[in-house]
């Protein structure tokens, strides 16, 4: 993801949420947009931290696993890590969680909001090695946005 395309994504999102006060639609319009945006992906959406196990929140794409624990998984690893969780072959990750076949290759971003998990951003594709360092950055750069203005409102989801 180029640079000019993050701060073009990272500014439609301030405008899209700045009136919105509900963390159910925040996050839903935050999915929407990036899943529109990001070319060669299958899958994209949030899991909320909810007692101590990764639920299923707002995604676009086939249905998904609903729980998945702390420390399995790329998306539990990245939230036990707090470390984005970049992942060429989804099949040579070692305890990967297969939820769609198709997906090849995925990324997932920990959600931290007032120095806190709230969840993880999970994006699959059908290619390997879909996502490079410069995607990396400016998804990182875009759930940054993302968690400071959720964390002005209430509880996440």
């Amino acid at each position: 993801m180029s640079d000019p395309d993050c701060k073009l994504l990272d500014s439609q999102l301030r405008v899209l949420l700045a009136d919105e006060t509900d963390a159910l639609a925040s996050a839903s319009i935050f999915v929407a947009l990036l899943y529109n945006a990001i070319n060669d992906i299958n899958w994209l959406g949030i899991y909320v931290l909810r007692g101590g196990e990764l639920v299923l929140g707002p995604f676009q794409g086939k249905p998904a696993c609903v729980h998945i624990s702390v420390g399995s998984g790329v998306c539990g690893t990245a939230a036990a890590t707090l470390q984005t969780q970049r992942v060429a072959d989804v099949h040579e990750f070692d305890g990967h969680i297969t939820c769609d076949a198709d997906s090849r290759s995925e990324i997932v971003v920990p959600l931290v909001s007032n120095g806190e998990l709230i969840g993880v951003l999970d994006i699959d594709s059908p290619i390997t090695d879909r996502f490079s360092i410069s995607d990396q950055t400016g998804i990182e750069k875009l759930c940054q946005s993302f968690c400071e203005l959720q964390g002005a409102r209430d509880k996440f989801i």
